[in-house]
């Protein structure tokens, strides 16, 4: 059993279009955390339906789909129809995934938002570990001339 404590930013219902010849819309119970977007089949949420929100529990992950920010590459708004928005997840490798939601509902917007802390997040995680790389760089050379100097 996959049991994980994850802050989740946003839940609700969206439909994602199916892979198959036909390219069905199929509803998916959708939980928006700092790290990615994860799917759920409709049936699994109304199981857990009185659990923590905080966490996520799955006795199949088989059936559990996790879009992960670090694998994105963008999301695109493609159009306002009717009730719906319609937008597409591109993943790194190029994989295209398409949703829609009710307009009223944003889940274009929170997602791209939370994608973008994210890449943020791993942009300033990447620069602290260079400046840290330098720093003992420095202080390792500046050591090495001491000796150097003493010898």
């Amino acid at each position: 059993m996959l049991e994980s404590s994850v802050k989740v930013l946003k839940e609700g219902l969206m439909e994602k279009r199916s892979d198959g010849l036909l390219q069905l819309w199929k509803k998916k119970r959708c939980f928006l955390t700092e790290e990615g977007l994860l799917l759920h089949p409709p049936k699994q949420h109304d199981q857990q339906q009185h659990q923590n929100h905080h966490q996520i529990t799955a006795s199949e992950p088989g059936k559990i789909k996790e879009l992960l920010f670090s694998s994105m590459k963008t999301v695109d708004c493609v159009e306002r129809k009717g009730k719906y928005v319609y937008f597409t997840v591109v993943m790194a490798e190029g994989k295209e995934i398409d949703f829609r939601c009710p307009q009223d509902e944003g889940w274009n917007a929170e997602i791209t938002l939370q994608m973008v802390q994210y890449k943020n997040r791993q942009a300033i995680l990447a620069v602290k570990s260079t400046r840290q790389k330098q720093q003992h760089l420095i202080v390792a050379h500046g050591h090495n001339i001491i000796k150097n100097s003493l010898a």
